[in-house]
């Protein structure tokens, strides 16, 4: 198992591996989860897969186990910036605009996480040991790009795994109901906790 951070700059290296993380992303969003989500040639993405954004896969070669999107809060294409400032702007109908307790942050040190995924090909046994993988991937990776704290909207079970994996996280918005489940935005702090 590996992990590796994919960028537009970097892509080029790894041959297949960021079409195989699009594809291993519509097969738990889309066939899955059943969200409505844009998808072409078996791939799912959106407006927020730019250039601005880095991509973290977890795989054996090119079989994709795991993945998430990091995107700097910063970012702009058009109208759009980031996931969660977006909902809140009222840009993205599926997502409520009350999601944050405060403005969402324009900061070059807050970087969005979104698209998290583990597949559901990966046996249950390994799926602790790729959430950590995983984490440790993005954390290391947003301290490189120089975070020092991650937003993300994800599951509202989210005290479990973030104290299992050693994370410092806050709930920085309320529950709310998207699609299939409870979520609920989080900050995490990579500034104290070095993994």
């Amino acid at each position: 198992m590996q992990t590796t951070t994919l960028s537009f700059a970097n892509m080029h290296n790894h041959g297949e591996l960021f079409a195989n993380l699009l594809r291993a992303r519509k097969e738990s969003f889309i066939t899955q989860k059943k969200w409505d989500l844009p998808e072409a040639l078996g791939m799912e993405y959106d407006q927020y897969d730019t250039p601005a954004s880095r991509w973290i896969a977890v795989h054996d070669f090119t079989d994709v186990l795991a993945g998430i999107r990091l995107t700097p809060t910063t970012a702009t294409c058009g109208i759009y910036s980031y996931m969660i400032r977006d909902a809140q702007r009222g840009l993205l109908g599926t997502i409520p605009r009350d999601l944050l307790e405060a403005e969402a942050p324009v900061d070059d040190n807050v970087w969005e996480c979104s698209r998290v995924f583990v597949s559901n090909k990966t046996p249950l046994a390994n799926r602790l040991k790729i959430h950590s993988a995983m984490i440790m991937a993005m954390t290391k990776s947003a301290r490189e790009l120089g975070a020092s704290k991650i937003i993300a909207l994800t599951a509202a079970s989210w005290p479990m795994w973030t104290k299992r994996c050693g994370l410092e996280t806050d709930a920085i918005g309320r529950k709310v109901f998207i699609d299939d489940g409870d979520y609920q935005c989080v900050s995490i702090n990579l500034s104290d906790n070095l993994h």
